[in-house]
């Protein structure tokens, strides 16, 4: 089941204004990679599901970029840009072929059942 979306709230322009200008180099610097890469992994120090979901790729075969903002007590303010524009509310995030597909346990879930060699191949041929 998915959950309901809200609309954004109406919002002056100097509000837009300073969503927009939000950290807008690090979103930048995600996007590039999540467009260029055919995996990546954006995360933060001291988080083990960052690590558990490096370490699927890895023994699944799979190179991957990572980019780290922070830790717990550092770097939240990127953090919270990256989410907002990702939608995805936590750390790990897993970008296959642009798309997202969630953290680790989504990632191992996608790796055992078989869909993520699917979805990678897919990526890779353009389908």
């Amino acid at each position: 089941m998915n959950e309901p979306r809200l609309a954004p709230p109406p919002t002056t322009t100097a509000v837009a204004k300073a969503q927009a200008h939000n950290h807008a180099d690090t979103v930048a610097e995600v996007a590039a990679a999540v467009a260029r890469d055919s995996l990546v992994i954006v995360g933060m120090g001291w988080n083990p599901a960052v690590g558990t979901a490096r370490r699927l790729l890895t023994a699944a075969g799979q190179a991957h970029t990572y980019l780290g903002y922070g830790n717990y007590l550092s770097g939240w303010r990127k953090r919270l840009a990256i989410k907002l524009w990702s939608g995805w509310p936590t750390y790990p995030q897993v970008f296959v072929h642009g798309r997202l597909v969630g953290g680790a346990s989504d990632l191992r879930a996608l790796i055992e059942s078989g869909e993520f060699a699917a979805l990678f191949a897919a990526g890779r041929t353009g389908g």
